[in-house]
């Protein structure tokens, strides 16, 4: 099973109303399927020229290395060389902090991720998970 156009364009709409609710800078949303293929995107007017690239490279990179982003940030630390070569590797890169996030079936099944950017780490986290949570999946 894989992430349904259905579902990620839920987890978009959702992650944009947090932002909106938090009053955040513009974010971007990406979410790609377990293959790492873009299934929904967008992105607020005002976000920058970047921004599409950086939220697929956390989301990307979540899924390449099997942890959420946050955690690979955390890798980046103690193993930055690993880091760095794990992200020449990935076709879309990989951003080390925290807004890309696995997503799972109720099963628990891997079926795809969501990578958000345009604010802080954190708050693009806390609108990755809204986005999830809305869509009735789990990060």
């Amino acid at each position: 099973m894989t992430i349904s156009l259905e579902q990620a364009q839920t987890i978009v709409a959702a992650g944009l109303a947090e932002g909106r609710k938090l009053g955040l800078k513009p974010i971007s949303i990406a979410v790609l399927d377990p293959g790492g293929h873009l299934v929904a995107f967008a992105r607020e007017d005002g976000s920058s020229n970047l921004r599409p690239q950086i939220a697929t490279a956390k989301a990307s990179g979540a899924l390449a290395l099997g942890v959420n982003s946050r955690v690979i940030g955390e890798m980046a630390i103690d193993r930055p060389t690993f880091i760095n070569a794990a992200a020449g590797l990935n076709a879309a890169g990989i951003v080390p902090a925290a807004g890309g996030v696995l997503i799972r079936d109720a099963g628990g099944k891997l079926i795809g991720a969501v990578g958000v950017t345009g604010d802080l780490s954190d708050n693009d986290e806390l609108c990755a998970l809204a986005g999830i949570a809305a869509a009735g999946l789990s990060a």
